[in-house]
């Protein structure tokens, strides 16, 4: 019966036709109705855009320069722009890494969701609707009946991924492609989204492919995986071949990350540079932090870890004065530090410093490198002329990254480019604290752990002391010296990683290490098992 998908000799290209930058170099790739195929790699590899190319599309600035892309018999590439959008939602669908950017939000789920089965005719508005609430329950969201009737803003990060891939479904599509659907969720609600995605493609014998930086999520969702590198197929093979005998040096090389520890995680003790004594933070009337007691130790990383949900951002946002706490204090060096932002005197101010998630959002696009490291520094260290002009550039040492991008803007640069731009802005104001948030989840495991490694060599090199947010149990379990556990605005658990680690005494936590996904093909299963029998315990 042939394929449903062939790509031959794919070619993609951006920039002038001159000079043209080369995204992907002549792919070949297969796949087969009902078939789930895993595309890896770093960043720049040309992933995403290999899955675009699947539904016969490209980015602005982006052209095809040759090859073909072949979806039930039917050439993509040339075909006209209304037989494209007949395909698109009906036949082949899409869900994206962040759901929170794709959703519309002036318009509910179910409003979002009925939009294709009318569009392209499969069914009325009603019945639409009813299909919605089946795809729901099968989905696992909460109230499924009414779930629909809420607008992206008012369901969680997982709820709205999983709105999402029922959407995708809304018309019974041959082919989804999946890019990073995972990414930015905690490890429990990854569980239940990577359950529900699988259960849903297997149901309706849809197939698939697969995008994704993280190889112990690849190994649960895909039947086959294609390791991508430069734009060009490295390797190919059934999962459980490539993880158990992989071929090629990258690919074996791809396995091994992740297998950095910070070599001095057992530091001891150290004086508290920050000290938090029963904070209470509220939303309206909405409680989100419960009487928190901790100390961040002077020159050491402290993760916080904990579910979607749990407060670890609204515990940021207190810290670095954006949200006054309801009740409670926190010291700096012993004394009282000043609640309200906009009452911190300049020293507070530059001493504690963020890098954010999304590089992507947080860097100003106009601008260049140069002007993004320029204004803090000037700000904060009052640095004029030349003196002004080293030290940007010694920044750029700093992060290890080339003087000659800074002249460049973010869009021409990598995402672990980008994110050491986000570092070396906030080590501008010379801070002595500084919270990292989330700031590896949206990399590759090779870039992640570049970023881990250069965090670990400026704190010993510049006396740093690091909050850091992560939902990324191995990113903890890699750089952390102190764990702090939140669940529902209370502290479960806290001690050095070692201890949290390997001798947790609170369940949650528990279930927490035991929600990391692991290199083998049956670890969902099993995981989904432990998550059904606590839930029906409970």
């Amino acid at each position: 019966m042939g394929n449903l998908l062939n790509i031959g000799g794919l070619r993609l290209e951006a920039g002038s036709r001159a000079r043209p930058n080369v995204i992907l170099k002549g792919l070949d790739l297969e796949l087969e109705r009902g078939e789930v195929l895993g595309l890896v790699g770093e960043s720049g590899a040309g992933k995403s855009s290999a899955g675009l190319a699947a539904m016969g599309y490209v980015r602005d600035g982006v052209r095809f320069a040759g090859g073909s892309v072949e979806f039930d018999g039917a050439e993509l590439i040339g075909m006209g722009r209304g037989q494209l959008r007949r395909l698109h939602g009906k036949r082949i669908a899409y869900v994206a890494q962040s759901a929170a950017a794709s959703f519309n939000p002036a318009k509910t789920l179910i409003d979002q969701y009925t939009e294709a089965p009318r569009l392209h005719g499969v069914s009325g508005r009603a019945a639409a609707e009813q299909d919605a609430v089946a795809l729901y329950r099968q989905m696992q969201l909460p109230n499924p009946e009414e779930i629909g009737f809420r607008y992206p803003h008012q369901v969680s990060g997982g709820q709205l991924q999983r709105a999402m891939t029922a959407m995708a479904m809304a018309c019974r599509p041959d082919l989804i492609i999946f890019d990073e659907p995972t990414t930015a969720l905690d490890v429990t609600t990854q569980i239940e989204v990577l359950g529900a995605i699988r259960d849903i493609v297997e149901q309706y014998d849809t197939a698939a492919i697969y995008i994704t930086h993280d190889l112990a999520v690849v190994s649960q969702m895909a039947d086959r995986i294609c390791v991508m590198k430069d734009g060009e197929a490295v390797e190919t093979a059934p999962t459980k071949t490539m993880l158990d005998a992989p071929q090629e040096e990258y690919t074996r090389s791809l396995w091994a990350v992740r297998s950095f520890r910070r070599p001095d995680a057992e530091a001891g003790e150290a004086p508290a540079l920050i000290r938090c004594e029963g904070v209470s933070a509220a939303y309206g009337p909405m409680t989100v932090l419960d009487n928190l007691n901790f100390t961040f130790p002077r020159g050491q990383t402290t993760a916080v870890v904990g579910e979607s949900g749990s407060g670890k951002s609204t515990l940021a946002r207190v810290i670095a004065g954006l949200l006054p706490p309801a009740s409670g204090q926190f010291f700096w060096d012993d004394a009282p530090l000043e609640p309200r932002l906009a009452k911190r005197d300049p020293e507070t101010l530059r001493n504690i410093q963020m890098i954010y998630q999304s590089a992507d959002t947080s860097l100003n696009p106009r601008h260049n490198i140069r002007e993004i490291l320029t204004r803090p520094v000037r700000k904060f260290t009052g640095r004029k002329g030349q003196e002004l002009r080293a030290r940007v550039e010694e920044l750029m040492d700093l992060v290890d990254l080339d003087r000659a991008f800074l002249d460049r803007k973010p869009s021409e640069l990598s995402g672990g480019q980008k994110q050491r731009v986000g570092i070396a802005r906030a080590l501008a104001a010379e801070p002595e604290f500084i919270i990292c948030d989330e700031v590896t989840s949206a990399l590759d495991q090779l870039v992640a752990e570049g970023i881990l490694r250069l965090l670990v060599r400026l704190q010993t090199e510049l006396d740093l002391t690091f909050m850091f947010i992560t939902h990324d149990l191995a990113t903890v379990e890699a750089i952390a010296h102190k764990v702090i556990v939140l669940k529902n605005g209370q502290i479960v658990e806290q001690g050095g990683r070692d201890e949290i680690f390997c001798d947790p005494k609170q369940a949650y936590t528990k279930r927490l290490l035991t929600s990391v996904p692991q290199m083998d093909p049956e670890w969902l299963t099993e995981a989904r098992a432990r998550e059904r029998a606590l839930r029906e315990a409970q």
